[in-house]
């Protein structure tokens, strides 16, 4: 280490410890502890160009201990990375200015408390929970190898990218984590490197507690390359051991790295400095052991700045450069797959992209809503040929295997098949999707809706990070009979569209499954969940009833009352909608004026000018019934105070799907009755 590199690494720490003093708030000792690995990264080895952070072919830099973030907001700052705007167009401002970095964790600052993608240019996915970040990066270098086998030719190598995640001891705790590693192992991703900081400390202290296994023995049974640093402060040590990494083809590399809190200071191995600032005299103290000004806070020396401007940056731009010059040729060369790049890049689809989606003529037999979305699928997948996903495990019962000439196993002999096999991993799958999404692909991946529980961590983080993933569930209700209620969902619809910025479908028939598709394949910056039937449904018949491209707003009226005026409104999604129009059926022969209005997608009913919502649900009716085979949690809002409910309030059970549904009141009678009852209750007011 020269004396520039040992000033820069200090810089560094320096600019944790004071911003995490500021705020009185952050965890400073690992930031401090493997700062000369980030360094080391940083300036030797990450392709990436400060000047234009997305450029498609950059190496991504994952920080999987989130907790960290000031480390990566140093990175930024002192790597000079400009910001880019949310159509993706890259300013001239820094994405991270020294007053972002004094703001720390306050409200506004670009320096937010994890690392927030969407937020912060040059943050690469969302990180906090643990074990998310090294799972997403497993997606990451997934897509990296497609593309490259998809676009790279002989005379153009546009995508060799490399993926590296910075991983701590609670990274390696989470369940995620193993399922991640072992898909990555079986997947030979050669292009993933997981830098392990082994500083043995948690927030209850020593890893000894609870974490003494052998971390390298068990990725090296992962089919992981494994290497070890005996000391985070060696950087030729660091240095040779991402040379090995960059010379293995066959296996992901594991980095172990043995880092301090607070590595050499007075600070070393504290819990305290793990969780806590270190308080005015810990900061003094631990910057005159690092050799830099005592009472100065936030200083970074002009040499330090150039040092990184002759690195990354340089190293960055020149790289950069080339590539665009070999884009421009092979735009030339091969027009049809560089327009392919550049709507992915700007996550567009092609022209007439729906130009294949199937019809379904009217059927009362029907058939589920998983078989229709596995047809629309395949149509779809044919003209959007970076849309790609697969199952946990699941792909005969969700029905979302691509079945196409070439759709292909996209395994590691094969990495442009666009079926994944992912496993029986349902968290892993759907931080894989996170990850290939991120790096612009279409992907989807699918289970059982009562096993998005297992998932629920990452379809959060597609929420939050405002990303285009599809999560397809099926058997959503007590429709799955005899599996009994650990197969039933019945809070999970709940749970899901409690969910900010996650749209969830439940279409009621095959129409409504072709409309719910064009809507989810045009999203850009917002995920998707389809909530699908086991069971065949009818395809209604929509020569009668309202068109189904109603989706698109939400809720609609799908049969109206006679006279226009209803008494009463049902209100249902997915298979409850064909028992509303049954309950209708017989009070319409009573003269009750009856409204159904299909609801396969609350949050874009939610999203309506008031007087469509006014026009759809009248306020002057106040008779409403909701019908789901779920938890009745939430309906209230449509129903309002007068309105009742059929569905779920317990567990369900195993029987025969229709002994179930008399069981828990999920028949014609039952509802009409409920109407009947709330009809009258109506008038009697009204009389009073």
């Amino acid at each position: 280490m020269t004396d520039l590199d040992t000033l820069s690494v200090n810089t560094i720490r320096g600019l944790c410890m004071d911003a995490v003093q500021q705020a009185e708030s952050g965890h400073p000792g690992t930031p401090m502890g493997i700062a000369p690995v980030a360094y080391t990264l940083w300036q030797r080895f990450l392709r990436f160009d400060p000047q234009d952070p997305i450029w498609p072919n950059r190496d991504r830099f994952v920080l999987s201990e989130g907790h960290a973030s000031v480390l990566l907001w140093s990175l930024l700052h002192l790597s000079g990375v400009h910001a880019v705007d949310p159509d993706y167009e890259v300013l001239g401002r820094p994405a991270v200015t020294m007053e972002d970095l004094k703001s720390f964790r306050q409200l506004g600052s670009r320096c937010p408390g994890h690392p927030e993608y969407r937020w912060t240019s040059g943050v690469e996915t969302t990180t906090g929970p643990l074990g998310q970040g090294v799972a997403t990066s497993v997606g990451m270098a997934m897509a990296g190898r497609w593309l490259a086998g998809r676009y790279n030719r002989d005379d153009a190598t546009l995508f060799d990218f490399d993926v590296y995640a910075l991983a701590g001891d609670g990274c390696m705790m989470e369940g995620v984590s193993s399922e991640a590693a072992s898909l990555a192992g079986h997947q030979r991703l050669s292009n993933l490197c997981w830098i392990y900081d082994s500083n043995r400390i948690t927030i209850e202290g020593h890893t000894e507690l609870t974490f003494t296994e052998d971390v390298a023995a068990r990725f090296l049974a992962y089919g992981w390359n494994v290497t070890t640093v005996a000391d985070a402060n060696d950087l030729d040590a660091v240095t040779r051991a991402f040379h090995t990494f960059r010379a293995e083809d066959e296996r992901p590399t594991l980095i172990v790295v043995h880092s301090h809190i607070g590595y050499g200071s007075p600070v070393e191995d504290s819990p305290k400095a793990h969780g806590s600032p270190l308080g005015p005299d810990g900061v003094r103290t631990a910057k005159r052991f690092f050799g830099l000004p005592e009472d100065e806070q936030f200083w970074v020396p002009d040499s330090v700045r150039e040092r990184f401007a002759q690195g990354i940056g340089t190293r960055g731009a020149e790289l950069r450069t080339a590539w665009q010059k070999r884009f421009d040729a092979y735009r030339t060369a091969h027009p049809v797959l560089a327009d392919e790049l550049e709507r992915i890049q700007r996550r567009e689809l092609p022209d007439d992209w729906d130009r294949a989606l199937p019809e379904f003529p009217a059927d009362p037999k029907g058939l589920a809503t998983r078989d229709s979305s596995g047809q629309v699928l395949n149509a779809l997948a044919q003209s959007v040929p970076w849309l790609l996903g697969g199952s946990a495990d699941l792909s005969p019962s969700t029905k979302t295997r691509l079945t196409f000439d070439g759709a292909g196993d996209c395994e590691p002999d094969e990495p442009t098949g666009r079926n994944l096999h992912l496993g029986i991993r349902e968290h892993t799958s759907a931080a894989v999707a996170n990850g290939m999404a991120l790096t612009k692909l279409r992907p989807y991946w699918s289970g059982f809706l009562i096993f998005s529980d297992y998932a629920k961590a990452a379809i959060r983080l597609s929420a939050l990070m405002e990303i285009p993933v599809v999560h397809i569930f099926t058997h959503d209700s007590i429709g799955v009979g005899e599996d009994g209620p650990t197969h039933q969902p019945v809070e999970q619809l709940a749970g899901l569209r409690a969910m900010p910025g996650l749209l969830v479908f439940r279409p009621a028939d095959a129409g409504e499954v072709v409309e719910t598709w064009r809507v989810v394949a045009g999203l850009r910056h917002e995920p998707a969940a389809l909530v699908l039937s086991r069971q065949a449904l009818p395809t209604l018949d929509r020569t009668r009833l309202a068109p189904a491209s109603g989706v698109a707003r939400g809720a609609y009226v799908l049969a109206d009352a006679p006279s226009g005026e209803p008494q009463v409104i049902l209100l249902a999604t997915g298979s409850e909608v064909a028992l509303a129009l049954s309950a209708r059926e017989e009070l319409v022969a009573e003269g009750v004026g009856v409204r159904v209005v299909s609801m396969p997608c609350w949050e874009l009913f939610d999203r309506q000018p008031q007087q469509y919502r006014d026009e759809v649900l009248p306020p002057s009716v106040t008779a409403r019934v909701g019908i789901e085979q779920a938890s009745t949690f939430g309906w209230d809002r449509y129903v309002g105070d007068h309105g009742a409910l059929v569905g779920m309030h317990t567990f369900g059970a195993s029987a025969p799907l229709k002994q179930l549904l008399t069981k828990f009141g999920f028949t014609p009678q039952r509802v009409a009755q409920v109407a009947r009852e709330l009809v009258t209750a109506a008038r009697e007011e009204a009389t009073t």
